[in-house]
């Protein structure tokens, strides 16, 4: 299959026909993975506070994807956390639509942050919502109050949650800002921070696309920044703390490869 650029700079027909191809395939398989999930969740919900085994089984179907898709290949490198030890605040930058389908592989099973929008596509919308992840309207107020709110009661039932504090996915290869929320949130349960840098996914599914291109992905699960060392549980440490992990992730999307995960 074509998964370039044909000279007129527009995409060619083996890209347009294998992507149709890929999404029909995608589509189909989560049609009939939310059955799944749901199953898990019926029998789970009721004594599971994590929401773990609902959230690990959605989780799960990431990685069939990626495995259903020949374009792509993701590799994992660092040391992952013991899913045993306190909840943290996981971080990543954000290159593309595909970042969330790779994180996801990850055995690390975390409550996500997403656009309100996304909860509303059928079947997609309805594991998440089985899984605790959590909707946000960005440009409201009271919806990221709420957002934040729900994300501190699951840190409070011992779960995970992961964040992009870009809030959106950059078009140029630059990240782009970090916002205070995620590190505010860190700072005010005193949970360490869990940074995670992904790179080469741009190409994998480029903004204002939805066309698949080759990618070779490498996420790199850095080292946690515990919060001991950071003083006071307001603006100032949420800075420190955003400072930081920025300048951590920066560092690591242009670090040569190395082993596999720990």
């Amino acid at each position: 299959m074509d998964g370039g650029l044909n000279g007129t700079n527009k995409p060619g027909l083996g890209l347009r026909l294998g992507s149709g191809l890929i999404w029909a395939i995608w589509l189909l398989f989560t049609a009939l993975w939310t059955p799944v999930v749901g199953l898990v969740y019926l029998l789970t919900a009721w004594w599971d506070r994590r929401r773990f085994w609902a959230g690990s089984t959605f989780r799960l179907g990431a990685k069939i994807l990626i495995a259903l898709n020949p374009w792509w290949t993701c590799r994992i490198e660092g040391t992952l956390p013991d899913r045993d030890l306190e909840p943290f605040v996981g971080i990543s930058n954000h290159e593309s639509l595909a970042d969330i389908l790779i994180i996801g592989t990850l055995p690390m099973e975390m409550k996500w942050m997403s656009k309100a929008s996304i909860f509303r596509i059928p079947f997609l919308g309805w594991m998440m919502r089985m899984a605790g992840d959590i909707p946000v309207n960005r440009g409201e107020v009271d919806s990221r109050a709420n957002a934040y709110e729900k994300t501190r009661a699951w840190i409070d039932r011992g779960a995970s949650v992961m964040i992009f504090p870009e809030g959106t996915r950059s078009r140029t290869s630059q990240m782009l800002p970090f916002r205070n929320g995620a590190f505010r949130l860190a700072a005010e349960t005193r949970r360490p921070i869990q940074p995670i840098a992904v790179s080469g996914a741009r190409e994998a599914i480029r903004k204002g696309s939805m066309l698949f291109g080759r990618a070779d992905v490498v996420v790199r699960v850095l080292e946690p920044i515990p919060i001991d060392g950071i003083e006071g549980t307001g603006t100032l440490a949420a800075k420190e703390l955003r400072d930081l992990a920025r300048a951590r992730i920066e560092a690591a999307r242009s670090r040569p490869e190395s082993g596999g995960a720990g």
